[in-house]
């Protein structure tokens, strides 16, 4: 009968505790509108070269900040008087089932396990919040303007991969699971050569291929405007609005069909290729799980770089030294360095839970990693035990780019967005989609164009076309 009368007066206390819990936040809620009016009239009565516009932001975000830690206060208030009501019925309880009072050591034990498991929670509640408030105050005062420039269509299925000419003339090229790779005019989007030398898709022969056409551009046609949009619109569409890739783009230009040279050493459909600094080599990555360094004038396998578990995704060389990123569905990016001919070293990376699907090098000595556990991190090579940044998103990131002059790292989407980010990890924009503008199905690839006038980001999908967008980051955000 004692345990039955303590554990009703338990449940009365409890139940007067939520009460007085859903009164305080009751009471917080009704004073929020008189503490803001409060607020705004000691801002406007303040000295300030802010925009009222960005003070009143400012203004609403601070307020937020406050109303949460409030909560988490009334919270901890909460969760500390449960841990000495808990402690009290561990004593209780102790008493009654071994009928002796147990000892003050094993009472400690009961008691600390209680007390570890509460603050725990609250632990993990404080850092919840906390983390949402600060997600809130980057997307709000971060912010892009991002213009669809070029549609650039003329493929007849998915494309793998998209690219930038780094040397004049600069051109686009596209490579689709339709076994063509097109180089297109970035200011008319005319299709300015098609090769067909692949018999599989973008590689899937197992083969890498170097080909060499000589590109003139056309005149530059007036570019027909485009509705301005910020990085946050949104206008979900079907499929049905699916661009059609048989009656545009590639049917009438001059078609190679043979390459200058074929590197053939692979096992498995060749997924990605970069050029080593300088030119005189090519490095390749495989579904065979092996990457090779090839001599481009001879043909020659020089290095075949073993080590991953499972199939590559992708490989990006460093522009100024010779290093080699490699990343595979291991859940690893592994680092090679070749600038010593003697010795060739390797670095291991697990800093992701699922594939990783790409890994690029940045400025300086940072390497910026992507993967289908939702996530995108920035290391330093100095010091890769643990990430500088890590961006968290709501679907899987594959092949990420990032422009150098301005430090934005681009992220393609399963879900068919893509959004921009600073190298801190502070979303910038989200490039717009509309009923006639954006991908309509995955977007498998980005790249920038730093010095292009026109277009300095370029996307393509599934959807079987390539974008030319304008991304203007304001020079405060550049600032940063």
């Amino acid at each position: 009968m004692p345990i039955e009368s303590g554990s009703c007066a338990s449940a009365r206390q409890a139940k007067q505790k939520r009460k007085s819990h859903s009164l305080s936040i009751r009471r917080t809620n009704s004073s929020e509108q008189e503490r803001a009016g409060l607020q705004r009239d000691m801002l406007e009565g303040q000295d300030s070269k802010l925009p009222s516009s960005v003070r009143n932001t400012l203004l609403e975000l601070f307020g937020q900040i406050e109303r949460e830690f409030e909560n988490l206060y009334i919270e901890n208030l909460e969760l500390r008087r449960e841990i000495d009501t808990l402690n009290e019925r561990l004593a209780a309880e102790g008493q009654t089932i071994d009928g002796a009072e147990l000892s003050k050591g094993q009472l400690k034990t009961k008691a600390s396990h209680s007390t570890s498991q509460l603050s725990q929670k609250l632990k993990t509640t404080y850092k919840a919040s906390t983390s949402k408030i600060v997600s809130s105050f980057k997307t709000t005062t971060s912010r892009a303007i991002c213009q669809l420039v070029k549609e650039y269509i003329g493929h007849r299925d998915g494309i793998w991969d998209v690219s930038v000419a780094k040397t004049q003339p600069v051109v686009l090229g596209t490579a689709s699971a339709d076994h063509t790779a097109l180089l297109w005019s970035i200011e008319t989007g005319k299709c300015l050569v098609k090769y067909v030398g692949h018999v599989g898709s973008a590689s899937g022969d197992q083969t890498a291929h170097i080909w060499r056409y000589i590109v003139q551009l056309p005149t530059p046609q007036p570019t027909a405007d485009c509705n301005q949009m910020s990085g946050e619109d949104e206008v979900e569409f079907s499929d049905k609005d699916e661009p059609d890739g048989d009656g545009d783009g590639s049917s009438d230009c001059p078609t190679v069909r043979g390459p200058l040279t074929s590197l053939k050493s692979h096992q498995g459909v060749v997924i990605a290729a970069d050029w080593l600094v300088g030119g005189k080599q090519a490095v390749t990555a495989s579904w065979d799980r092996t990457a090779n360094l090839y001599d481009v004038e001879t043909s020659e396998l020089v290095h075949s770089l073993t080590g991953h578990d499972q199939e590559l995704t992708h490989c990006c060389t460093h522009p100024t030294q010779r290093l080699v990123v490699t990343s595979s569905r291991d859940t690893t990016f592994r680092l090679w360095d070749f600038r010593d001919p003697s010795i060739h070293s390797v670095n291991v990376f697990q800093g992701h839970t699922d594939t990783v699907t790409s890994a690029v090098f940045t400025v300086g000595d940072n390497v910026v990693s992507g993967s289908d556990d939702r996530t995108v991190k920035v290391w330093d090579l100095k010091n890769m035990r643990s990430p500088i940044a890590t961006i968290r998103t709501d679907s899987a990131v594959n092949r990420i780019n990032v422009c150098v002059g301005q430090r934005i790292i681009a992220l393609p989407h399963d879900n068919r967005q893509v959004r921009l980010f600073d190298m801190s990890g502070v979303r910038l924009a989200r490039l717009p989609r509309s009923n006639r503008q954006g991908h309509r199905r995955m977007v498998c690839c980005s790249a920038w164009s730093e010095d292009h006038p026109i277009c300095n980001l370029f996307t393509c999908g599934f959807d079987r076309q390539a974008i030319g967008w304008n991304i203007n980051i304001p020079a405060l955000l550049q600032e940063k």
